[in-house]
């Protein structure tokens, strides 16, 4: 990792940061700074940084055409893969990667939100970011689109309702389809702000933020983990 190491941070919505995300960046030296696309901060068209992270938001795949930004992303994702530059994807962020990759991404069967486990697949075990990592974990989720694994790409994780909920292409990109980076205030501000969409699907925002405290220590390590030895490819 190069001395002045730095990492390019997308941010689609207030309420989705990259929480955990940062804090292993920090840890492991590389600087970093965040482009906040709610706030109609300008998506660079040229990739000039060590690392790109893409976070989550509550658009699609499916909203490319009416959000130009979308289309901005992708190309940066393009960058990163032709010169391969780390890529993380969280949520919205995997999907991109995924459709970049020249995946399908298509809605799931039903939203998926809330606390709920994920399975590693017999590949994490020799994954260089999830192998110390315990074969299952309850996690946080917040998605209705899912995508299916891209040719020559690795599935990482699967859940009950979603087959694929992480994979790894190359030795440089990684997408999640899960919140890994949620701490307490993170959940608390997703369940406050989208809650007509909780309301909609019949989900109690209290009771997701009420289990937040059986669930974020447990996280937080495996945030830890993960994402810093993402930091660590950089």
């Amino acid at each position: 990792m190069p001395d002045t190491a730095d990492v390019l941070i997308l941010q689609h919505v207030a309420p989705e940061p990259p929480g955990r995300i940062r804090h292993a960046l920090e840890a492991h030296g590389c600087s970093h700074h965040t482009v906040r696309i709610f706030r109609d901060e300008p998506v660079p068209k040229t990739l000039n940084a060590d690392g790109l992270v893409v976070m989550g938001g509550p658009m699609g795949v499916g909203d490319i055409d009416k959000r130009p930004h979308l289309k901005q992303k992708i190309a940066l994702i393009e960058q990163a893969l032709e010169a391969e530059i780390p890529v993380l994807g969280i949520c919205l962020g995997s999907q991109l990667l995924a459709h970049a990759l020249g995946a399908e991404v298509h809605p799931g069967s039903h939203k998926e939100i809330g606390w709920h486990e994920i399975t590693l697949t017999d590949a994490a075990a020799t994954d260089p970011l999830f192998q110390d990592v315990a074969p299952s974990f309850t996690a946080f989720h917040w998605h209705g689109d899912v995508f299916d694994v891209p040719e020559g790409a690795v599935s990482l994780a699967r859940s009950a309702q979603t087959g694929h909920q992480a994979f790894r292409y190359g030795e440089h990109a990684y997408g999640l389809l899960f919140h890994l980076e949620v701490t307490p205030s993170l959940v608390e501000g997703m369940t406050r702000a989208f809650a007509d969409e909780l309301t909609a699907t019949g989900l109690d925002g209290a009771a997701i933020r009420d289990a937040a405290s059986a669930h974020v220590d447990t996280l937080a390590e495996i945030a830890d983990t993960v994402f810093g030895k993402w930091a660590q490819r950089i």
